[in-house]
């Protein structure tokens, strides 16, 4: 009888196994995309840019830090927690203007952390989160440039950065408004921030906050002013693969769940209002009432 017993308790024991290794099996064929890639690899990969201030940069240690890179952090945590990976490795591949949209549309990356703007052009490649920030776009220019207005920039050099979609709108504002501006692209924000700096260029147009971050980490911050007028631009958010709607989904949720619990507000105060490395300066950027509004109400509509 005693021996009846151990059968059938092993025999109990190989079923609830079987059950177990069945139910996991299925939990992980009923995963799509980029859970999938990442359920299989045991790793997920972000991009993240070198020089966006202070969304994603590098530290005086050459490592990957920023707004974006914290919410990003966040998304780890939870395509951690719903695919039960412990031991889920994170690895960080650098992105610019130019390469970023490619490496997300062919698998590279898992989601680009940096500051990337929604636009509907950009979602036949690739797709967007709720937006996570509100820019616009101004110009910057050394103090003793001479200029004061956009109007002061006609027929001279300025800079934008290749890829973005800051150059688009400066190509069509050069034709629409007859500006004559004859325009040089940096391969990045630091190197269009170099053509003002050195006297190659008579101003930089970038988002404002990008801006204020290079302004900041310049060497000497008073040499460099950004002009009053303002443009509008379309709204940032973080970007990973089109038609993967069960990782949007848990992106927007992670991302909704910070903005209503005031832990989006909390990182907003550290990354834009506070001492951030690697030379402990505050961009002293409080939030916009655009962006208060996005965090009441999100969303993930780009300006049509």
């Amino acid at each position: 009888m005693r021996n009846l017993h151990r059968a059938a308790a092993a025999a109990t024991m190989t079923l609830a196994l079987t059950m177990l290794a069945i139910t996991g099996r299925a939990q992980a064929d009923d995963l799509t995309g980029t859970l999938k890639k990442v359920k299989e690899t045991g790793t997920i990969t972000l991009g993240y840019r070198e020089s966006s201030v202070p969304f994603s940069y590098l530290d005086g240690s050459q490592k990957p830090i920023g707004f974006s890179i914290d919410l990003c952090g966040q998304v780890v945590e939870a395509v951690r927690k719903k695919l039960g990976l412990a031991d889920l490795k994170v690895a960080y591949n650098p992105v610019n203007s130019a390469t970023r949209l490619p490496l997300v549309a062919n698998g590279t990356i898992d989601i680009e952390c940096g500051s990337t703007a929604n636009q509907l052009a950009r979602q036949k490649q690739v797709a967007f989160s709720v937006s996570t920030f509100v820019a616009q776009f101004k110009w910057l220019t050394r103090t003793d440039s001479g200029v004061a207005t956009p109007d002061d920039l006609k027929g001279k050099t300025v800079a934008v950065t290749a890829g973005t979609n800051t150059s688009q709108f400066l190509n069509k504002l050069n034709q629409d408004e007859g500006l004559k501006l004859s325009i040089s692209q940096g391969k990045d924000h630091a190197e269009s921030f170099l053509l003002v700096d050195t006297g190659r260029a008579a101003a930089f147009m970038e988002d404002d906050i990008l801006l204020a971050g290079v302004r900041a980490n310049a060497k000497d911050p008073s040499r460099f002013k950004i002009l009053d007028r303002s443009y509008s631009a379309d709204p940032y958010a973080l970007m990973f693969r089109r038609e993967d709607p069960d990782f949007k989904a848990l992106v927007d949720e992670t991302l909704i769940g910070l903005m209503k619990s005031g832990a989006f507000s909390r990182l907003y105060a550290k990354w834009f209002e506070s001492p951030i490395p690697p030379r402990n300066l505050n961009l002293d950027f409080p939030m916009s009432d655009k962006l208060k509004d996005l965090i009441k109400t999100p969303s993930d509509k780009a300006n049509s």
